[in-house]
């Protein structure tokens, strides 16, 4: 038998120690002031301190052993200010050996932690809720290792339930501000599912709760483990076999949810946490924890939805583990509207859905798999509407606007009536757009556009025939090296890229290579902190950087392509250089397979994302086969606006003179060298930017699949003649945007948008 990790060994001797002490007779504040202690003495630190979070974002410092004992309950910090401040607002570990030096270290000078170097600090998770933050600091420089990160990361869970108790900090305190609504409400959200629905509503329950955190028994908690997931995947059989899920993209959804709930890597980081002393529960619950701050720091929500099922398989693993009943008892009503913060796949199939109209999300993205379930059954989902939960009681009436992303919560008469009406108005608009699915995407005046859908899944490709879309403009490859606790092998990336190319059955289909870094980590490669990620080391510059991750995946895509047509492009290329190099990667790989299968035809092509590339088109051009515009990030940089950043949501508008000249200029060049181009992004998915984007010269867009419909219904109402020469004198305008006078054009032209 192997030796036992000593790192374990210490950290289940601290959790038997505090569960002691938090089992005692004295007050939370005393049993939290021996619990510092007791972590200084067995992490080896001078200090140990915890900062409880407070009303008004605050962090008050509780406890400390080592700082000055008159800062504790006088030494604030606002949530985001210093180090301690930025843990909390990012619910990310750090470790930093000269915590002095660095930019965010705010100093106190009552706490005297000036003599005091290197610091390690973790979030007190709890819930998906940022309670505090608990500290260590010492005074030489001490690089802190990954071991001692996870131990203190341990002991936070379990300090969190000591400050959940509500006698440290008033449970009104972390809860919400908001009474009881009478009021008619509203709310603003994201579609994720289009529809209407009306109904009574239905607030989500979550799983049990973890009633032990510190194990008794190590060893049985790792025995109880495997047979709690055998059950959870036999739920996940059992549902598979509802003759209702017997074919479509929502079976392969489960499939796939199935396939990450047997994800090892998953698994072993919640056996490693029984081992450090965590009832097994406690183990899955912090592990839950771990991806809650990962999904947090991700921007791009197709991603974020792919860690959320991870989330959603921990809630079903806590219930299988304690007994609770995963399925749904309480009375229901006949028309319900569910209200969750967030939702899995599975969790939605609990429901009836002969009664279930709807559903409103809290978080949520249009690529989430509750997303596609829903589509599947027809039911409509929006997502992004904050305080809901805090605004519907049970059995409110709850209208559903999923077209607008809009939920009226106990409407007057005047909006019942007016929503009926709008129900009747979108069943015939439906009917329509489904009579277009084999028809041409073709304009009035005989102008062909290629409709091409976004992809990052197997699921996602049913979606191409289901649409009647031309092929896939943009297949994701960085979603499998994300949900893997290790770098997948050449042969496993060979086998998922075959069986995307077997999908599109002949259509095209185009990979776009990684595009991590930024806010797409993964779990086993850490780029380390940036100050401007999104503008950093990521995408194309790790892949330079990292050569062997390029070569390993260029190898699995020429040998799954076999002797069919390849398509790739190389995302995020700032300048020409940087496309010879990658391309040089490829041509080694083809060399590679000497007399191995290869593709039968090759393009390769380039993402235009940075605005310095429209530039150097001219060297570009003739180097290349193909040019996708990815707007979302062109236009980011373009107008040097962090499309992430709330403050900045709506204040620059991707028709504005400025946008339309630059894609103006990357058409004229391409249609020069004689270069297809295409744009894959947000633009292309709504009719009145995919309108401008035929005028000014674009003739192949790629969008989310639900985008076709009313994109390819917007081309063949249109003629492009006069567009084009309207967009010229628009490009020249002063204006901050050209959208009022395009959706004025639009309406005098009967264009559909």
């Amino acid at each position: 038998m192997a030796p036992e990790n000593p790192t374990w060994t210490g950290s289940r001797r601290l959790l038997r120690h505090m569960r002691q002490v938090m089992a005692g007779p004295d007050t939370a504040q005393e049993r939290l002031d021996q619990i510092v202690r007791l972590i200084a003495a067995e992490m080896v630190a001078e200090v140990c301190s915890v900062y409880l979070r407070r009303a008004g974002e605050v962090l008050e410092l509780f406890a400390t052993e080592g700082l000055r004992p008159g800062a504790v309950h006088h030494t604030r910090l606002r949530v985001g200010e210093g180090l301690v401040g930025d843990i909390a607002a990012r619910a990310t570990s750090v470790a930093i050996a000269d915590a002095r030096s660095h930019r965010l270290f705010a100093y106190r000078p009552e706490t005297g932690e000036e003599a005091y170097a290197s610091l390690m600090g973790v979030p007190m998770l709890r819930g998906g809720r940022v309670l505090g933050v608990l500290v260590v600091q010492n005074r030489v420089q001490r690089h802190y290792s990954e071991e001692e990160i996870e131990t203190l990361e341990t002991i936070a869970m379990v300090l969190a339930e000591l400050v959940a108790g509500g006698e440290l900090v008033g449970p009104g305190e972390a809860g919400s501000d908001a009474e009881v609504v009478e009021l008619p409400g509203r709310l603003e959200g994201l579609t994720l599912n289009p529809g209407l629905a009306a109904g009574r509503a239905v607030l989500h329950r979550r799983r049990a709760a973890v009633a032990q955190v510190v194990a008794e028994d190590p060893h049985a908690e790792l025995e109880r483990l495997p047979g709690a997931v055998a059950s959870m995947l036999g739920t996940l059989d059992d549902m598979l076999e509802r003759p209702e899920l017997a074919r479509g993209e929502h079976r392969d959804v489960l499939e796939t949810y199935r396939m990450i709930a047997r994800d090892q890597g998953w698994l072993k980081r919640i056996e490693e946490g029984v081992r450090s002393g965590l009832t097994a529960e406690a183990a899955v619950q912090k592990v839950q924890n771990d991806i809650r701050a990962r999904m947090a720091q991700l921007k791009d929500a197709y991603l974020r939805e792919r860690l959320m099922d991870l989330e959603d398989l921990a809630d079903r693993l806590i219930s299988h583990l304690t007994g609770a009943d995963a399925t749904i008892e309480w009375e229901l009503p006949g028309d319900m509207v569910l209200v969750a913060r967030n939702l899995g796949p599975a969790e939605l199939l609990n429901y009836d859905r002969e009664r279930l109209r709807g559903v409103v999300l809290e978080e949520g993205a249009t690529t989430s798999h509750v997303a596609i379930v829903a589509r599947a059954f027809d039911i409509p989902v929006i997502g992004s509407a904050a305080g809901a939960l805090a605004l519907v009681e049970p059995g409110d009436l709850v209208l559903v606007d999923a077209d607008n992303g809009q939920v009226f919560v106990r409407p007057t008469d005047d909006v019942r009536t007016a929503f009926a009406a709008s129900t009747a108005a979108r069943k015939r608009r439906l009917a329509g757009f489904a009579a277009l699915r084999h028809e041409p995407a073709v304009t009035k005046d005989g102008v062909k556009v290629e409709l091409m859908i976004n992809a990052g899944l197997l699921i996602d490709m049913r979606h191409l025939h289901d649409t009647g879309a031309d092929g896939v403009g943009l297949y994701r490859t960085e979603l499998p090296f994300m949900t893997r606790s290790e770098f997948p092998s050449v042969s496993a990336q060979a086998d998922l890229y075959r069986r995307v190319l077997d999908q599109a059955d002949g259509k095209q289909v185009v990979f776009r290579t990684l595009d991590i870094g930024g806010d797409k980590l993964l779990p086993y490669f850490a780029p380390g902190e940036e100050e401007n990620p999104a503008m950093g080391w990521r995408a194309m510059r790790i892949s330079l950087d990292r050569p062997l991750m390029l070569r390993h995946q260029m190898r699995a895509l020429i040998k799954a392509a076999g002797g069919r047509e390849l398509r790739l492009m190389f995302p995020m290329v700032a300048e020409a250089a940087e496309f010879l190099r990658a391309r040089d990667i490829l041509d080694m790989e083809l060399a590679r397979a000497g007399g191995g299968p290869v593709p039968r035809r090759l393009m390769v092509g380039v993402m235009l994302e940075v605005p310095a590339l429209a530039w150097q088109l001219d060297a570009l051009l003739p180097l290349v086969d193909f040019v996708s515009v990815g707007s979302n990030d062109l236009l980011q940089f373009l107008f040097a606006s962090d499309r992430g950043n709330p403050r900045l949501e709506g204040r620059y508008d991707s028709l504005a003179p400025a946008a339309l000249t630059m894609l103006g200029h990357i058409v004229r060049a391409c249609e020069a060298a004689d270069v297809p181009l295409n744009l894959c992004g947000e633009m292309a998915g709504q009719p009145l930017e995919a309108m401008a984007l035929i005028g000014l010269g674009f003739r192949a867009l790629s969008m989310a699949p639900a985008s076709i419909g009313p994109v390819k219904a917007m081309v063949r109402s249109l003629s492009v003649a006069p567009l084009r020469d309207y967009l010229r004198f628009l490009a020249d305008s002063p204006s901050h945007s050209a959208r009022a006078r395009l959706r004025a054009f639009a309406q005098d032209h009967v264009i559909i948008h």
